[in-house]
Order: structure tokens, then C-alpha cells, then sequence
């Protein structure tokens, strides 16, 4: 049960770490205006750390994934 919690609460985390990203341009993020910032050289510390929460909740996310379908798998 508690790794459903879980899975739940990192599923919306991820939609929302995703959202935030900014629009690197070429895709869908150019329909909704993503295309009509100035591209600046580098990526700013805050966008990095960004990146790598993401990550983060992204692998906790899949490691979820695993455990549920490893549980589900042992109790049937």
C-alpha cells in the first residue's frame, strides 16, 4: 500500500518537474509560444538543479514501478 502512495505522489511530482522545464524549442513547446524566447548560452543554476530533481523522481518513480510489479508478481 505503501509504495502505491507512493508511485502516486512521484507520478504528480514528475508532471509537475516536467512542466516546469523551459521549452528547448523544435517541439511541441514552440505551438505554445516555448519558441519565442531568446536562446542564452548557458543553462542557469536553478534550471541544473531542476534537471536534477527530475532525475531523481524520475528513478525513484521507475524503482517504484519495479517494486510494485515485483510484489504483485510474489502475492499472486
Amino acid at each position: 500500500m505503501g509504495f502505491s502512495i507512493a508511485l502516486i505522489v512521484f507520478s504528480g511530482l514528475l508532471m509537475l518537474l516536467v512542466l516546469m522545464h523551459k521549452g528547448k524549442g523544435g517541439g511541441l513547446s514552440d505551438m505554445f509560444g516555448g519558441g519565442m524566447q531568446s536562446s542564452v548560452g548557458g543553462s542557469s543554476v536553478a534550471e541544473r538543479n531542476l534537471d536534477r530533481i527530475t532525475v531523481v523522481i524520475g528513478l525513484l518513480w521507475f524503482a517504484c514501478i519495479i517494486v510494485l510489479g515485483l510484489l504483485m508478481k510474489t502475492n499472486s
